[in-house]
C-alpha cells in the first residue's frame, strides 16, 4: 500500500511522506482484517445451521460420522463460504475436525474470504485446533486471504509466538511476501506493540533464518522500521541477526 503509485523515483522527502501514508493506511487495513474477516459464525447462522454444520459447530462427532455414513456432503458451504471444517475451527471442536477428516473433508479448503482452518487458529491464537489440524495433514504453506499473505503472516501480525512456533516446525515459508510487500518479519515489526509476545515472535522467525534484510515496498528495513518505532529490544535482535 505505501507509494503503489509511484512508477519513478521520487525525492527522499516526498518518498518518506508517500511511505507513512501508505503505512498507515496499510495498518489500518491489517488492523481491521481478524475482526472483519475472520468471524466465526454469528447466532443466526448457527441457529440456521443443519446437518454436518449444526453437527460441526456443536462438536458432536457421532453425529457428523453418522452424516457423513449418510452421504452428507463433508465440504459443503454455509452463506460466506465456510465447510463444516471452518466451522469446527471456529468453534474449537477437535473430535469434530478428526471425524471430518477421516470421513473426506478438505483440509485446504477457503472460506469465502481466502482463508483455510489453519489461518483460522492461527488468527485465534488456538495453538490446540492447530497442532491437530497439522498433525491431521493440514499445510501450513498455503497462500490466503485477499493480502495473499500466509497464516505465518498473520500469526507474526498479532504477535502469537506459540503458532508462529508451531508454523514454523510445520515448514511454512519464511520469507513469503504478501501484496502490501511485507513479510512475517516486517509484520512483526510493524503491527505488533513492540512487546513480550511480538518480540518473541520476531526472536522465533530470525532464529529459524528469517531474512532480517528483506525491506518493504517504500525500501524500510525491519531494522529501521523498529528503530523509528522505538523497539529497542527488536532493534537488538535484527542486529544480532545481521540486520541493515
Amino acid at each position: 500500500m505505501s507509494a503503489t503509485g509511484a512508477a519513478r523515483p521520487a525525492c527522499p522527502g516526498r518518498r518518506r511522506a508517500l511511505g507513512a501514508v501508505g503505512l498507515a493506511l496499510a495498518a489500518g487495513l491489517f488492523a481491521a482484517a481478524p475482526a472483519s474477516a475472520q468471524v466465526p459464525p454469528g447466532a443466526a447462522e448457527v441457529q440456521a445451521y443443519r446437518g454436518l454444520h449444526a453437527a460441526a459447530w456443536r462438536g458432536d462427532a457421532a453425529a457428523v460420522r453418522a452424516l457423513l455414513a449418510g452421504g452428507a456432503d463433508p465440504n459443503g458451504r454455509d452463506g460466506r463460504g465456510r465447510t463444516p471444517l471452518h466451522v469446527a475451527a471456529h468453534a474449537r471442536r477437535l473430535d469434530a475436525l478428526r471425524a471430518l477428516v477421516r470421513g473426506g473433508a478438505d483440509l485446504g479448503a477457503f472460506d469465502a474470504d481466502r482463508y483455510d482452518a489453519v489461518t483460522i487458529a492461527a488468527v485465534a491464537d488456538d495453538e490446540a485446533t492447530l497442532a491437530l489440524l497439522l498433525e491431521l495433514g493440514a499445510s501450513a504453506r498455503l497462500v490466503t486471504s485477499r493480502y495473499d499473505g500466509t497464516a505465518l503472516i498473520a500469526a507474526a501480525h498479532l504477535g502469537h509466538d506459540g503458532v508462529v512456533r508451531q508454523l514454523i516446525a510445520a515448514g511454512a515459508p519464511l520469507d513469503h511476501v504478501n501484496n502490501l510487500h511485507w513479510t512475517a518479519v516486517i509484520e512483526a515489526v510493524v503491527l505488533g506493540d513492540g512487546g513480550p509476545r511480538h518480540q518473541a515472535t520476531l526472536k522465533a522467525l530470525l532464529d529459524a533464518g528469517a531474512d532480517p534484510k528483506l525491506a518493504d515496498r517504500s525500501g524500510s528495513t525491519p531494522l529501521q522500521l523498529a528503530r523509528s518505532r522505538g523497539y529497542t529490544a527488536m532493534v537488538r535482535l535484527l542486529e544480532a541477526a545481521g540486520a541493515r
